[in-house]
């Protein structure tokens, strides 16, 4: 009994504590907008410089093939910042991070903070908050706003760049269409809707058995069917080979127009639901770039997620007050940051040569970055 009469708390024995939310108070505030402040500082500027560039280089285009203004802005440059802003954003979070980090364990602040009784692992809760901002704001922008950007941006290439505007299609189109049969088309035409020859080949293993050819072929998007004149059916026994010629072509094939177009281009215009529901298609087709599909599936969400590990790296990197300052923290940050961009470009290669599934090539970047990250914070200074 205590001399009021009031019984004292019994403490907890039982081993357990129960978690407590650690909210947003004053120094926290402070490092979320020191983080986002920088972030969006930094982003901004380079947005600028890159605009001022593209459209110096582009300038001659525009003029020469006389794109409206209006066009240009929202068509072509509204469309082209969201992806540059998601290309680097796990690049300016790193270099965000180091470099107001940095400043601050220059000036004394980490310091004081910690020896004012915050703990290290409290004093990552704003960063990973701030963290986690940037990782929603990038995953909104893969699965649904930067394709739908890059279709209208593909459109405008297409119409207003000379370079870009017979290579939308190749000339040389060779899909799988079911498992062991292959479509060629040749000089395929999105305006016209029209091929100049289209040649079905049936396979058993690796040898031909059959083929139907025809010329002159025309797509109709409403009925998914091609038609033509005439058509030469072809079929292959041992080394005997024979023919026939018919009258009127109209077939339907397991191949859509958006199919016709440059592979690499026509997944980035897909969201994630469009993305999926292809890979789904291409498999039952037995397609052989089913990998690189997958690889760029898995790149819509393991890079947005890498922003927490490079921001783990950046705070314990540049939490440490040393010799060279701010300027050693941002060499050091920026040459881990660049590896790591070079690690993912190196692992895709893997997935798409067939050597490593994609959700591993894709995902390896991180767990080792990961592995870094954990590496650095046990070092840093507490």
């Amino acid at each position: 009994m205590t001399d009021s009469g009031m019984q004292a708390p019994v403490p907890r024995l039982d081993g357990h504590r129960r978690f407590r939310f650690p909210g947003l108070r004053i120094l926290d505030w402070y490092i979320i907008k020191k983080f986002l402040g920088t972030y969006v500082f930094a982003i901004a500027l380079i947005i600028v410089i890159v605009v001022i560039f593209d459209a110096v280089e582009k300038i001659d285009d525009f003029i020469e093939l006389k794109a409206p203004l209006s066009k240009i802005i929202t068509q072509y440059y509204f469309n082209f910042i969201p992806f540059f802003i998601n290309q680097f954003s796990g690049l300016f979070t790193f270099i965000a991070v180091i470099f107001f980090t940095s400043k601050m364990a220059y000036q004394t602040e980490i310091i004081a903070i910690l020896s004012s009784g915050v703990s290290f692992n409290r004093l990552m809760w704003p960063y990973f908050v701030s963290a986690t901002a940037i990782t929603l704001l990038s995953l909104s922008l893969n699965l649904v706003v930067i394709p739908a950007a890059n279709a209208r941006r593909v459109d405008f290439e297409s119409q207003y760049f000379k370079k870009k505007q017979n290579q939308r299609y190749d000339q040389h189109i060779y899909r799988q269409v079911y498992p062991g049969t292959f479509a060629y088309i040749r000089d395929y035409s999105g305006n016209s809707q029209r091929a100049s020859f289209l040649a079905l080949e049936q396979f058993e293993g690796s040898s031909i058995v059959s083929s139907l050819e025809a010329s002159d072929v025309r797509f109709d998007p409403e009925t998914k069917r091609w038609s033509a004149p005439k058509y030469i059916t072809r079929r292959f026994e041992g080394e005997k080979e024979t023919f026939e010629t018919h009258q009127r072509l109209d077939t339907l094939i397991n191949l859509e127009a958006n199919e016709l177009g440059r592979v690499e281009e026509l997944i980035k215009t897909m969201n994630i639901v469009d993305l999926s529901r292809f890979i789904r298609q291409q498999k039952q087709k037995g397609s052989d770039q089913i990998a690189q599909f997958e690889v760029e599936r898995q790149n819509r969400f393991a890079y947005p997620i890498s922003t927490f590990i490079l921001t783990l790296i950046g705070v314990s990197l540049s939490s440490r007050k040393v010799r060279g300052g701010t300027g050693l923290h941002i060499g050091i940050g920026i040459a881990l940051c660049f590896s790591y961009i070079l690690v993912s470009k190196f692992t895709e290669e893997f997935a798409k040569g067939g050597l490593l599934p994609a959700q591993i090539s894709v995902w390896l970047p991180n767990l080792l970055y990961l592995c870094i990250g954990i590496y650095l914070y046990r070092k840093a200074p507490k």
